[in-house]
């Protein structure tokens, strides 16, 4: 089994596929291609590295990124998973996340973006496979407590924009202005200390996943 860290690809698309191996190459990480999620699974890739993750793009013929994940799922294969989406996908990637991916990047995207969430990623793979099982800490606390200092109003703008809705379309779903829609969306990522969308949408799944925990006990 191979300790050096590798990042697969998962995507229909040949361009991208080529560009993401050659940016990943660029900083030395290895990096190797499916264009699909079944070629993928027949391969033994899975099996030979302990320091990895996945980079799957939702929509792709055939078995799709959210099937992926569920075979995935079924054969106990735990390994970070970057979905790529479209804008419009959203929702699905909340789902993806809900089954075990960590996190989403929307296309067109940055390299340098990508890069640094899959270095991000890759490094908490290699702290994971180095260190011993510990107890949750409290950082699912934390953000339930950020959470509750939200306003009944801020609380309904989070839980439509992580629903993949525009501003615009957050306002007319609410009955206020794009402003106000865009003030209280502002306020919902500083007090959840988010700095984008994705950390917004980890943020509800998360809290999701707390809930739902909660509500069981």
């Amino acid at each position: 089994m191979s300790s050096q860290p590798v990042v697969y690809i998962v995507d229909d698309d040949p361009a991208l596929r080529d560009s993401l191996c050659m940016l990943f190459e660029s900083v030395a990480i290895r990096s190797r291609p499916f264009s699909s999620g079944a070629e993928l699974l027949r391969s033994d890739a899975l099996q030979q590295t302990r320091v990895a993750c996945l980079l799957a793009d939702v929509r792709l013929p055939g078995m799709s990124g959210m099937t992926l994940l569920e075979r995935l799922r079924e054969a106990d294969i735990r390994i970070p998973t970057i979905v790529i989406t479209a804008y419009g996908d959203i929702p699905m990637a909340v789902r993806a996340m809900k089954l075990g991916a960590v996190d989403f990047i929307t296309k067109p995207f940055n390299p340098q973006t990508v890069l640094e969430l899959v270095q991000n990623t890759l490094n908490n793979s290699r702290a994971a496979a180095e260190s011993e099982p510990v107890e949750p800490d409290c950082e699912a606390d934390q953000l339930l407590q950020l959470y509750r200092t939200l306003t009944p109003r801020e609380q309904q703008v989070f839980e439509q924009i992580t629903a993949g809705k525009s501003n615009r379309m957050v306002a007319d779903e609410l009955g206020i202005s794009v402003r106000t829609a865009e003030f209280h969306r502002a306020s919902v990522m500083k007090k959840l200390q988010a700095n984008n969308l994705a950390d917004l949408t980890l943020a509800r799944v998360d809290l999701e996943k707390r809930m739902a925990s909660a509500t069981k006990t």
